[in-house]
């Protein structure tokens, strides 16, 4: 016994529901790591904006030389230097880059909170439309196998010439027909899973079961990608009132101390020459943009024309929220209808395919009327399968655009 569960175990440590999937994606999916990144990246930007406000330290280092020094003035001089700025008034330059900053961080993070749920709804979609194919496929196979019987049955009656070759030649060609479409679904199983498995980072052997709450959510809030674009929209606005900074006045003090070093120093009378050997140098700079052309007002103009251009994203993103949210619920109202419709078509089915068979067992009926009983049949239980999985997503759906974490609302 423990052998055999020891057998079973990489088989059972692969076999995920759909909360523990969503999980491993939002572990090891690049696309969300990416996003992540992004995210880091803007508050590195921010903590830059924050640190320009203090002042700021150069130190350098000079050597000259002169091919043709003057008597008064060595030929070669080296040194040192530090430089102490300072900005006293920059126009609002730094205030309003900061506030830019902020925005653009908080639009990254509305952004990979906007890309997490979107992954979430797709590896949902695809969960439950893979377990759908899965109900194919043994719908399927169960068929498969009726049909194999049944030709082994009518080719015993056909060597018996009890069967004429033509009731054998249509349950053949059926049971190719179905082989054919059982390979068919494995491709498409195969598809779907490795698409799965490339979301969640991980392999998948084997899905569980696993179904949403079912709640008609009322509160909505706007979906993290319409929020993304109003902090983008924001900091643009920001980004334009720092280009007005540059007509205002911009004043800078520097304190500049220099240690100078000579070789050569040049002599007077048989005296050398003295020359400075250090200076402590402090300059209040004023600039003042007179005249650029119009240089910033047409880039504050392209920054206006890209904030209106989010502003017309930001309506139509809205507008598609709202449709969303009121198709949402006529598609769960519509999936349970056809959980409805589909569970009668499938009692019916069954009902008929065991009466049929019987009757076909007898010879009453003829293998036309069986194999489009058993047809029937298989495809009516992969429907029904297949409408229990569109209501999860259909729940899935609804709480997407109600711009809710899909996998807290998973039981």
């Amino acid at each position: 016994m423990k052998k055999f569960i020891f057998l079973l175990l990489p088989a059972l440590l692969l076999s995920q529901d759909l909360k523990s999937l969503l999980e491993l994606a939002q572990q090891n999916n690049n696309l969300l790591k990416s996003s992540q990144i992004s995210v880091s990246s803007k508050e590195k930007e921010l903590d830059s904006a924050q640190n320009n406000y203090y002042p700021t330290l150069d130190a350098n280092a000079f050597y000259k030389r002169d091919d043709d020094p003057t008597p008064f003035f060595p030929g070669t001089t080296y040194g040192a230097a530090a430089k102490l700025s300072f900005d006293i008034y920059d126009g609002g330059k730094k205030s309003y880059t900061k506030k830019q900053k902020n925005e653009e961080v908080s639009a990254a993070k509305f952004s990979h909170e906007a890309n997490t749920k979107s992954m979430f709804l797709n590896i949902t979609k695809a969960f439950y439309n893979l377990k759908s194919l899965y109900s194919s496929l043994d719908a399927r196979e169960e068929a498969s196998k009726a049909v194999k019987a049944q030709l082994q049955r009518m080719q015993a009656f056909y060597d018996a010439k009890l069967a004429t070759s033509d009731d054998v030649d249509r349950l053949q060609s059926a049971y190719d027909r179905n082989i054919y479409a059982m390979e068919s679904l494995k491709f498409q199983i195969l598809s779907l899973k490795k698409s799965l498995e490339l979301q969640v980072g991980t392999p998948i052997t084997r899905l569980e079961n696993s179904t949403f709450k079912k709640l008609l959510t009322q509160e909505s809030s706007e979906l993290d990608s319409i929020l993304a674009l109003r902090s983008n929209k924001k900091a643009l606005k920001n980004l334009s009132e720092t280009i007005d900074s540059y007509y205002y006045p911009n004043i800078t003090l520097e304190d500049t101390y220099t240690l100078y070093g000579y070789q050569d120093k040049p002599t007077f009378g048989g005296q050398v020459i003295e020359q400075l050997d250090k200076q402590n140098t402090i300059m209040a700079t004023l600039n003042l943009r007179v005249l650029d052309f119009g240089v910033l007002r047409e880039q504050k103009e392209a920054i206006k024309l890209q904030a209106d251009a989010l502003h017309e994203q930001i309506i139509y993103k809205s507008k598609e929220q709202k449709m969303q949210l009121e198709l949402s619920r006529k598609r769960i109202q519509t999936a349970e209808l056809n959980i409805k419709s589909s569970r009668s078509a499938l009692k019916a089915a069954t009902s008929a395919l065991k009466t049929i068979t019987k009757k076909y067992n007898a010879g009453i009926v003829d293998n036309v009327v069986y194999l489009d009983a058993l047809s029937s049949h298989t495809e009516a239980k992969a429907l029904y399968e297949k409408s229990l999985n569109d209501l999860e997503i259909a729940y899935a759906i609804h709480y997407y655009y109600h711009s809710k974490n899909l996998k807290e609302y998973l039981q």
